[in-house]
């Protein structure tokens, strides 16, 4: 079974795509293995560009009545040039992820004959290691992300008996106040970002060595003649803490006084109680090559089933290292982050990117990683509902296509194919049904059912009547999607669109039955259940696809990376070959459409790709695509291109793969539903079904051996397999193993 990403030479120092991740949840980095110089770059989640600012453009609310009177009239471009000028966020941009710098180490003493170099990243203990020989003696060094200890830990080694010599400092280039050294073994830097009002943060580093002597001057620790030495990393920014020099300087103390071997111990434990609770492995040659050369083979046109298998396992892996409880959520690079302006800032985009994120959170085991994403969300509420008021004169919340750090609601960019878009939230809170769903969790559920209900709210508010008696909302677009006008020109905004109607019956349905589960019935819940049934229908058009919009449009790139009128079919539950034939036929039309003029041309698209064809039961279009993933879209170390790096790709297609073995519902669960045939045999253990059930399955040339389920609440469903469908009772903490080799 492959448990590592591995490689035979060092990261270019300045391709950090090829660098190596590691985090503990708070803190990322990415490890270079550099021989005589190494380079590793930090993140820390909360340091972002800048404070909180009130971006409410205050022409937004008065000028709405008109806006929606030119898409009435179908004065699309006017209606559109209005929404510019008066929906605009003021400033028209949110804050922005940023880097944390890197710590770079200078070896002193090694002898240029290097031999046998290997760097690679451990997905069993979470352990970044560097191996290689110089002057015939070993030199070693580990990288880890501990969570307990809250440090990026360096332990270096070696068996020369002169020792290891070497400096090491930390750098954040021109954007910092500060830098030094305190208390005689620790060395800093620090600054403010974004001003008075921004984000003041300190990173630290301490050093601890065995033989030889270590000292410290300017901004370096200097050790020479040692055996071993670790550096301890953390930062703090007053995000969290108003003295963030403190904070840092009680985590290193901490991890000195406790030292690398008893921090390396627990960081194992802990990360190992996440990893080794899915196992996931097919059958397939055992390719005994460096990562980047598997990968490179599969872009030749080689099979490598092993491969996907490591890939899901690295998928987990970046979740456990990125989203960790009491942490933020994993934004668009997770917790990594090399530049002070990524690309689309690094933020949460809200418009699928940050739920993506977190599609493999309940079914792949890791329920605990969900908790950051419904952190974000409760943070957004009070800003939501100011957005909600202001904005558009509404109650509830609301948040448009993009948050960052702060929570921020109002509209990101002047981008007419998403900034306008007010399903943002909406969209989010199904994350709170999908956790209950799984979990059955109704302490869970009761502290959040206020966010289901103010989301509801919003729309009680926002909703308008079209011609044909339909709730829709307006303005808004089908993201990121344009269509054309009957004088050629291109328009994404206009009065409803599929995509919304499907996420409202989804927030409108999980609302109505949080309801009853908590027994809450009140006049609301009765209105809630009065709008969802005047939400516009899912629809097949000319072209026998899922029409994308309430009337029949001309797409103006009929290829494009959105796929959104397809929501229904996934992540939503509208749409599925059992229950809406038609309907599936029609979004299987949808998807050969897309893809015969070129979508999937995007990491994280070509992730929805395959959910879509797992969801439809076709594995060998599902395998097809995954191996497009890794061929197209996949980077050196295994992180989604999209391009640039965006890790929601990462992230959807670890789903997917999940969901191309296990599926269910909150009474029924699929077996091997979209298994290819390259799949030949193979075995996954650890998946998680709807109702609390946890699923082992093996299987052999195509067919199902058996299936253990153990159930953590009390569960009574259906197995489905092939034909074959059977009921089972269980309670919690029984299990029961059905054995389909007797057939």
């Amino acid at each position: 079974m492959d448990t590592r990403l591995w490689y035979k030479q060092p990261a270019n120092y300045f391709k950090w795509t090829e660098a190596l991740p590691v985090g503990n949840g708070r803190m990322g980095a990415m490890v270079f293995g550099g021989i005589e110089k190494d380079r590793i770059q930090l993140s820390e989640e909360s340091l972002w560009s800048g404070g909180f600012r009130d971006r409410t453009n205050p022409n937004a609310k008065k000028e709405l009545d008109r806006i929606r009177r030119l898409l009435r009239e179908n004065k699309i471009q006017e209606a559109e040039e209005l929404i510019r000028y008066s929906l605009s966020g003021l400033p028209e941009f949110q804050r922005t992820f940023q880097t944390l710098g890197d710590v770079l180490i200078e070896t002193n003493n090694l002898s240029d004959d290097v031999v046998e170099y290997e760097r690679m990243l451990s997905l069993e203990d979470a352990v970044a290691v560097t191996t290689f020989k110089a002057g015939g003696y070993r030199y070693k060094r580990e990288v880890i992300g501990s969570n307990p200890a809250d440090v990026i830990a360096v332990h270096l080694s070696t068996d020369n008996p002169d020792g290891l010599s070497f400096d090491a400092r930390i750098i954040r280039n021109r954007f910092c106040e500060h830098s030094g050294n305190i208390d005689g073994n620790k060395v800093f830097v620090n600054g403010i970002n974004g001003g008075v009002d921004g984000i003041s943060f300190n990173t630290l580093m301490a050093g601890q060595s065995v033989g030889g002597k270590q000292e410290i001057m300017g901004e370096y620790l200097i050790f020479r003649s040692v055996k071993e030495a670790t550096l301890y990393i953390t930062a703090a920014t007053s995000f969290r803490t108003k003295d963030t020099l403190e904070m840092c300087k009680d985590i290193l103390d901490k991890a000195l006084e406790v030292g690398y071997q008893s921090i390396r111990r627990d960081h194992i434990e802990d990360y190992q109680k996440l990893e080794k609770r899915v196992v996931f492995n097919l059958e397939g040659d055992d390719i005994n090559l460096p990562t980047d050369q598997r990968l490179k083979r599969v872009q030749e046109g080689e099979s490598d089933p092993k491969l996907m298998a490591l890939y899901f396992r690295y998928g987990r892996y970046l979740l456990i290292s990125s989203s960790r409880t009491g942490n933020l959520p994993a934004n668009l690079q997770g917790v990594w982050c090399d530049e002070f302006l990524p690309a689309w800032d690094s933020k949460y985009t809200i418009n699928i990117n940050a739920q993506m994120n977190y599609w493999p959170a309940e079914v792949a085991n890791l329920s605990e990683c969900h908790e950051p994403l419904i952190g974000l969300i409760r943070r957004m509420h009070p800003n939501g509902v100011e957005t909600a008021k202001n904005m558009y004169g509404a109650r509830g919340f609301t948040a448009h296509h993009n948050t960052d750090l702060w929570g921020d609601t109002t509209p990101q960019d002047t981008w007419l194919g998403s900034s306008y878009w007010v399903m943002g939230a909406a969209w989010l809170c199904l994350h709170i049904w999908e956790h209950y769903e799984y979990t059955l969790d109704k302490d869970f559920l009761r502290e959040n059912y206020d966010l289901l209900r103010d989301a509801c709210l919003f729309f009680e508010d926002f909703l308008i009547e079209n011609d044909s008696g339909e709730l829709v909302a307006s303005p808004t677009v089908s993201p990121e999607n344009t269509f054309v006008l009957d004088n050629g020109k291109p328009a994404t905004v206009c009065e409803g669109c599929i995509m919304d109607a499907q996420i409202l019956r989804e927030l409108f349905y999980a609302f109505e039955e949080s309801s009853g589960i908590l027994e809450i019935q009140d006049d609301f819940v009765k209105t809630i259940g009065l709008m969802k049934a005047k939400l516009p229908k899912t629809k097949i058009g000319k072209n026998g696809g899922i029409m994308e919009w309430l009337t029949e449009q001309v797409e103006y790139e009929p290829g494009h990376r959105h796929i959104s009128h397809l929501f229904g079919l996934f992540p939503g539950n509208e749409i599925s070959p059992e229950e809406t034939p038609e309907l599936a036929k029609a979004a299987r039309r949808t998807l050969e459409l897309r893809l015969a003029h070129g979508g999937g041309h995007t990491g994280w698209s070509r992730a929805w790709i395959i959910n879509f064809w797992a969801r439809l039961g076709d594995g060998e279009e599902a395998y097809f695509h995954l191996n497009e993933l890794l061929i197209h879209s996949t980077l050196p170390n295994l992180f989604d291109d999209h391009p640039p790096f965006q890790i929601d790709g990462n992230f959807g297609a670890t789903a997917a793969i999940a969901h191309m073995l296990v599926q269910s519902t909150n009474n029924t669960v699929t077996l091997l539903k979209a298994l290819p045939k390259a799949w030949k045999s193979g075995t996954i253990k650890g998946l998680c079904a709807k109702g609390g059930l946890v699923i082992d399955l093996e299987w052999e040339n195509g067919l199902a051996k058996k299936v253990r389920m153990y159930a953590k609440n009390d569960y009574r469903g259906i197995i489905i397999y092939g034909g074959r469908e059977d009921e089972i009772t269980l309670k919690r903490g029984e299990e029961i193993e059905v054995d389909y080799r007797q057939e």
